[in-house]
């Protein structure tokens, strides 16, 4: 079984061998192996190599796509790395000698980042434009990439002032983000917003239910949506395990280098003799270098490692065998793109894992680390420069990782109450990284046994069926005072039935277990009206007041705080620091609760912070109390951004901080954010949006800059889109 505990061993437990006098708390230390192979896997191992280059030749499932979304909505499930992007391209291309206009959506601003480059590429610079929440470059050109929710903002836009979206086609990349449980409402209401002139492209992994998703689109839309489907990928998976003593082993049925479904009688056999120790959780790994020996020797690097926490990964890093001091022609080829990359920044520079990567041609990459540097592991991998990169499950989504293997030390993920068994959809997330195209005939995932390993479990996941997409809408203050905006009450109501939520609820009635979707919908809904209208944001008629205009412009998740902190003025209009320091407050990581010493804070900022708190702590209560429930302001929050504001420099503001790197870059940019939206109220608060904007330009430097300028770098070595840096 899985184990759901929120506190684990360390990884280092697991493949080091406690030095001298040290208690084993954990699994026995490493032992003694001999790398070797199952025979059946020769014939699978001779398939190794890199294919022949050739004249590019789109699948069929590519040309079907292109010429689908020339007449009709187009829904595109596919694995990862089979060649989405060539067909948005593909139909970009008609579109523009048309003389039309695109609009290209992603979910990250590093990804709208890497496609604006790309694009300019193949479209030429003066046809590309990109507006994300820090950049707007080329607004009203042919081809426009940006963050969803960017698109979703103009959609509302369009609907206030009663004007048409212009563009011809809309591309919504990775729109199996439907199914996020915190930005899925993004995606979900630009489909339902989105003009039904303007025909809709979707790429998206593959998903369970794509012929309801286009039903759905077509119930709503009004026109055709298609499904062109491609369920084989492009590079052949094989998944091995580790048996004990260093062995690779299928991990699924092998026949004639032929691989079935159900567990590989190895397994079988592995699980059996183990059980007494519960599958192995007792089973001594092999190391870490050992695992890399044994990788190397069968040609299996490079290989991306999935750990289960940051801690791990950087220790990871650590424990791999310095194999590029034997190499010294490599060593320096890897230094080179090193130095190449990073010299402009002095601190991405001296980054403490520089040494391991000359050393071991390794990396650790997870959110831990800032932007740029996780770019710089990219583009390292990308080039073929590394053996290994040692990552959380989180870069499964919205990375490409061109590895050879793939290796799983956990059957489970964390979702932040529990360890959970991995779903389908997210073994399939993992696995698709392994094998890259054009540079690989066949990809590998090795499930290695240990303590948080259920080998049976991943046998299973091998051949499931990707996950349907749920719903997930929701109700929220921003959502009600934009809809107000442009929509009378009544009008609203049959919007609502519009939802994902809507259509499958009337598609599952009957085996429904709990309420959702519109049922709950509009009485959510009218519940947060009824609160809107009692602090004088919403008219009795259901209109938006003079505050409630303004305060729609308010895209963020704290819309009413920062709303009555503009109306009470507790706000600074002539303090850039400061103001990014209050407005950090409202965009604090839930799952974050630092403490900090108020010695240590300074006079000026405890005594403005301590006035906003107690202005806006009745608010704060009547949010709780009405079951809004919204999280006290805390200091660390502004504490840390006035330090940043200040001219802190990197290191001191981390030391304030008290976090990792890039936790304090998400802070920043995320604040930025905000201080964005409130750019927006010019017309109500011209001092405060004025003194908004040069926040911004304070907080946006140093190390947060170095990001583009890295991409560029890569980007410029690479022909291949596909295997761009994601």
């Amino acid at each position: 079984m899985v184990d759901k505990k929120k506190t684990r061993p360390p990884f280092a437990r697991r493949f080091v061998k406690p030095s001298s006098g040290q208690k084993t708390t954990g699994p026995l230390p490493a032992q003694k192996i001999k790398a070797e192979a199952d025979s059946r896997l020769a014939r699978v191992f001779d398939k190794i190599g890199v294919p022949q280059q050739g004249k590019f030749k789109p699948d069929p499932f590519q040309v079907e796509a292109v010429e689908t979304v020339a007449h009709f909505d187009c829904l595109v499930t596919a694995p990862t790395g089979s060649g989405k992007t060539w067909i948005a391209v593909e139909a970009a291309k008609r579109v523009v000698q048309k003389g039309g206009r695109v609009w290209y959506a992603s979910p990250l601003k590093a990804l709208s980042n890497a496609k604006h480059l790309e694009f300019g590429k193949i479209f030429g610079p003066e046809a590309v434009g990109i507006v994300t929440g820090d950049r707007k470059e080329n607004s009203d050109a042919a081809v426009v990439v940006g963050t969803t929710e960017i698109l979703r903002n103009r959609l509302y836009d369009c609907m206030y002032e009663g004007v048409d979206l212009n563009a011809d086609l809309v591309v919504l990349d990775e729109a199996h983000y439907l199914a996020d449980e915190q930005r899925g409402v993004v995606w979900e209401e630009t489909i339902i917003y989105l003009p039904v002139r303007v025909p809709l492209l979707l790429l998206s992994a593959t998903i369970g239910n794509a012929k309801d998703i286009a039903a759905w689109m077509e119930s709503i839309r009004g026109r055709p949506c298609k499904v062109v489907t491609q369920k084989q990928r492009p590079v052949g998976l094989v998944p091995l395990f580790l048996e004990q003593g260093g062995r690779l082993s299928p991990l699924v049925t092998l026949k004639s280098g032929k691989l079935g479904s159900g567990p590989d009688k190895n397994l079988v056999s592995f699980l059996t003799k183990h059980k007494a120790r519960n599958r192995g959780r007792g089973e001594r790994p092999p190391g870490l270098g050992q695992i890399l020996t044994i990788l190397k020797k069968f040609n299996l690097l490079p290989a991306l490692f999935f750990l289960k926490s940051r801690r791990d990964c950087d220790i990871a890093v650590e424990l791999c065998p310095r194999v590029l001091l034997e190499d010294p022609a490599r060593q320096e080829k890897v230094k080179k793109a090193l130095d190449d990359l990073t010299a402009p920044f002095p601190y991405l520079a001296g980054h403490r894992q520089r040494k391991a990567i000359c050393q071991s041609a390794a990396a650790a990459h997870h959110s831990g680390h800032l932007p740029a540097w996780k770019l710089t592991v990219e583009i390292l991998m990308s080039r073929g420069l590394l053996d290994a990169v040692f990552a959380t499950s989180t870069v499964a989504a919205g990375v490409n990782f061109p590895a050879r293997t793939v290796v799983l030390v956990n059957s489970d993920q964390f979702n932040g109450v529990e360890f959970l068994p991995l779903s389908p959809t997210q073994f399939h997330q993992m696995t698709g990284r392994a094998g890259r195209r054009g540079m690989d005939l066949i990809g590998f995932a090795l499930a290695v046994p240990g303590p948080f390993m259920d080998l049976k479990h991943l046998a299973k996941l091998f051949d499931a069926p990707p996950d349907p997409i749920q719903s997930q809408i929701r109700i929220d203050f921003s959502l009600v005072l934009n809809l107000l905006l442009s929509h009378e009450p009544v009008d609203i109501q049959p919007l609502l039935e519009k939802s994902l939520a809507s259509f499958l609820q009337k598609k599952t009635r009957k085996k429904r277990r709990r309420a959702s979707g519109a049922e709950s919908l509009w009485p959510e809904f009218a519940r947060h009206m009824r609160f809107l209208k009692a602090l004088d944001f919403v008219n009795d008629d259901g209109r938006l007041t003079d505050d409630g205009v303004w305060a729609a412009a308010l895209r963020l998740d704290q819309p009413l705080l920062i709303a009555q902190g503009l109306r009470l003025g507790v706000l600074p209009f002539d303090d850039p620091a400061m103001l990014a320091a209050l407005v950090a407050v409202f965009v604090q990581d839930k799952e974050k609760d630092l403490e900090i010493s108020e010695s240590n804070v300074p006079k000026k900022l405890l005594r403005t912070y301590n006035k906003m708190e107690k202005t806006l702590r009745p608010l704060v209560n009547v949010l709780n109390d009405a079951r809004f429930f919204v999280r006290p302001p805390a200091m660390w929050p502004a504490a840390t951004i006035w330090a940043w504001a200040t001219q802190k420099t990197w290191q001191e503001t981390l030391f304030v901080a008290g976090m990792a790197e890039g936790d304090l870059a998400m802070l920043i940019v995320r604040t930025a954010d905000n201080l964005r939206q409130l750019r927006n109220l010019k017309p109500w608060f011209p001092e405060v949006a004025a003194c908004a904007d040069r926040a911004v330009g304070i907080l946006i430097r140093g190390p947060l800059l170095a990001g583009e300028a890295i991409l560029e770098a890569g980007l410029g070595e690479q022909d291949d889109p596909e295997n761009l840096p994601h």
